[in-house]
Parts: C-alpha cells; structure tokens; sequence
C-alpha cells in the first residue's frame, strides 16, 4: 500500500506556496496542511485528521521550519506511525523565544491588542500583499512566488492574518521546548530522516551557526544532512527538486 505523506508548512507559509513539491511527486498521495484552517502547534490527531488520514495509517512526514518541529514531535511520540521524516530547514529546539513575549504575559497582550487593532482598521487589507512579497525577497534566492496576487490578499490580508502569524510564533517556542526535552530522554525509535538545511542568499548570514545546528540535531535522530548552497530559508521555492529527491529515497 502507498504511504501517505502529510506536509506541514512553516510560519506564514500557505498550502498553494507546495504545490511545486506536490507536482514533482505526482506517484505519491501527499496532503498539506492549511495553517489558516489548522494551527501548526494542533496535537498529531488533529493533524492527521485535517489531512484526511485515517488513525492508526502509517505516514510519511514533511515539515518546513516550524513545521518541521511539528512533524519531530509527531515522529518522537509516535515512531510507530511515521515511516519516512524530512525536515526542511527546520527550526530548532533552541527556539525557544523571549520570556516576555510567551502566551498570556504581558508582551504577547501587547502583540494580541496591536494585531487586532491594525485587523480593524486594515491595515493587513492595504499591506498584506507587500508583507508576502517581502517574505519570499528576503527568505529566497530565487524571488519568484508561486501565489497570484489575489491569493496573497486573500491569505495575507485577511482581518486575522496577523494575529493567527503571531499565535503560530509564539506557540511554537513552547513546541521547541517540548520536542528539546523528547530529544533529551530515550530515543526508542524514530523513522529514517533526511535534513535539508539552506545556507544561500540571506541564510548565508548565520549558515555555520545553523548548519551547526542542524548537524547536532541530525547527530541525535541519526539522519542525514544535505546542505543546500544554493537555497535560502523558503527551500520549497529555491530548490523544490531537493524536497522531492529526499522524499523519494
């Protein structure tokens, strides 16, 4: 039987933004999450079940930065499930945040209010366009974004689009935090990884850092890491052959 894979973005990412990853699998049955109908953070029923996967059905996992994180938790507390693991560019268990911003504390009240208030006046409405266009400048080298100008709009100019980035930011340092402490006990088992790690365009800034990193976290899980030179950040853009290439072997 073929193995379904699921797909979890990173942070501002949306499902149409894969589609060229999906396409260069077309012999693979692939299912990617929508951040905007499930949060990243949701627990793994929830996620198997926004991709229409039956429980118990044995997956194979793709996760995009913090994403990725979603997918290692998933694979560390249900190894028997997952059969195949690629972490893409994935953010790190260090990730953890600053105290001040971390749900309920008064800096995350603060963020909360201001995001709603530029929801109500649209401020995401005028900008949310140039917001993802600027995304996919500073986070690729190739500059070339898959989403027609009415999707960014829709995706990205919504009254709550902002709100719902800082929500999946903020929920993932406590994700970081708990998938560092899975890492540090036992490891009964974890299905074969590959990790992809971008070091071009602005990654180039902080590449031996993160590909140090990357090396420490592929040490524990015994994977294997393949540097990707020409690639920033947004790998699915820059290199979408890459995913494709480490999900088939």
């Amino acid at each position: 039987m073929t193995t379904t894979w699921i797909l979890v973005p990173g942070l501002a990412e949306t499902p149409e933004e894969f589609a060229r990853v999906v396409e260069l699998l077309p012999e693979l049955d692939i299912r990617v999450i929508d951040p905007w109908r499930t949060s990243i953070r949701s627990d793994v029923d929830a996620l198997r079940a926004a991709a229409g996967v039956a429980p118990g059905e044995q997956v194979g996992l793709i996760g995009h930065s913090i994403g990725g994180l979603a997918v290692l938790r998933w694979a560390l507390t249900r190894p028997l499930e997952v059969t195949r693991l690629v972490l893409v560019d994935t953010s790190l268990t260090s990730e953890t945040g600053v105290p001040a911003f971390y749900p309920g504390r008064r800096g995350d009240r603060v963020v909360r209010s201001v995001a709603r208030l530029l929801g109500r006046i649209g401020v995401p409405q005028l900008l949310g366009v140039a917001v993802r266009r600027l995304i996919v400048r500073l986070g690729s080298t190739s500059n070339q974004d898959p989403l027609s100008k009415a999707t960014a709009k829709a995706r990205y100019g919504g009254q709550d689009s902002w709100l719902l980035f800082w929500d999946e930011l903020a929920s993932s340092w406590a994700l970081a935090a708990e998938v560092a402490k899975l890492l540090a006990g036992p490891i009964s088992a974890i299905a074969p990884a590959t990790l992809l790690v971008a070091t071009g365009g602005t990654s180039r800034f902080t590449a031996t850092r993160w590909l140090n990193g990357q090396k420490s976290l592929a040490n524990l899980l015994g994977a294997t890491v393949e540097v990707l030179p020409n690639s920033a950040h947004l790998v699915h853009l820059d290199d979408p052959e890459a995913i494709a290439a480490a999900t088939r072997s």
